[in-house]
């Protein structure tokens, strides 16, 4: 999953998934055709958005935004260390001034209200619980904003019980796409679509680089680490075994 929940970073645990995802492309699934797919896919923003990606990590989605509609982009996340990263990638990139890297809890962001037209979050909204974090964001959009937001979802109704009981531990505010829909609804969102994210780019562009850096910190003494280490190679296995039966799904959302 993509970040821990924010909270200070001397915190053991904390400290141990941040350097466990450091140096990775991504913290999480994603793909950038993917999310190429579901910006075509969006209604028109107006000329010079306001645009946020919050819990951005090292900075894919970030500078796809600002790369896409030629803006600046707010990119949000709470570790100093992925942010720095996110940085290099910008200026690797050539996108250094169109992007602006705040430090902050994206749960509690003192931003004006109403003021932005696209607020993305990829992976990170369970931090939050869906619900929680639509209620949180959705003040900042502009009346028609969009919002576009992945979420840990059932795919089924035929919920096998090993994944069940491991992520009623993990995520128990996890639901179905269905269910999620009705959230958003409730909140006072149209839901313009739903686009579940391919079991394929969980491994291409998560899994199989988080198995390597797993391999380069197996032999840590920090028991820490291990124990992260053994939850993440938990959660690895239990996807390559469910991955029919959950996954992330991009909502598209539009305030009314």
């Amino acid at each position: 999953m993509t970040e821990p929940h924010p909270a200070p970073q001397q915190d053991p645990v904390i400290a141990a998934l941040i350097d466990l995802h450091c140096g990775l492309d991504r913290q999480g699934p994603g793909d950038t055709g993917f999310s190429q797919q579901i910006l075509a896919q969006l209604p028109p923003l107006p000329p010079n958005p306001q645009i946020a990606d919050l819990g951005c990590g090292s900075g894919v989605s970030a500078v796809l935004l600002a790369d896409w509609f030629k803006t600046t982009v707010r990119a949000v996340d709470f570790s100093r260390d992925f942010l720095a990263e996110a940085a290099q990638r910008a200026e690797r990139l050539g996108l250094q001034d169109r992007i602006h890297w705040i430090e902050a809890d994206f749960g509690a962001l003192d931003w004006p209200l109403g003021e932005l037209d696209l607020l993305w979050s990829e992976g990170a909204a369970y931090n939050l619980t869906f619900a929680g974090a639509l209620a949180a964001w959705k003040p900042l959009l502009k009346p028609g904003g969009l919002a576009v937001i992945s979420e840990l979802s059932w795919c089924t109704e035929d919920i096998p019980i090993p994944a069940q009981a491991y992520w009623q531990q993990a995520y128990p505010a996890m639901a179905s796409e269905a269910d999620n829909i009705q959230t958003a609804i409730s909140q006072g969102l149209e839901v313009l679509g739903v686009e579940r994210l391919p079991a394929e780019a969980w491994w291409t562009n998560y899994y199989h680089p988080l198995q390597a850096k797993i391999q380069s910190l197996g032999h840590s003494p920090d028991p820490v680490m291990q124990s992260v280490i053994q939850e993440t190679q938990a959660e690895i296995a239990l996807f390559e075994q469910y991955s029919d039966a959950y996954g992330y799904s991009a909502y598209l959302l539009r305030r009314l």
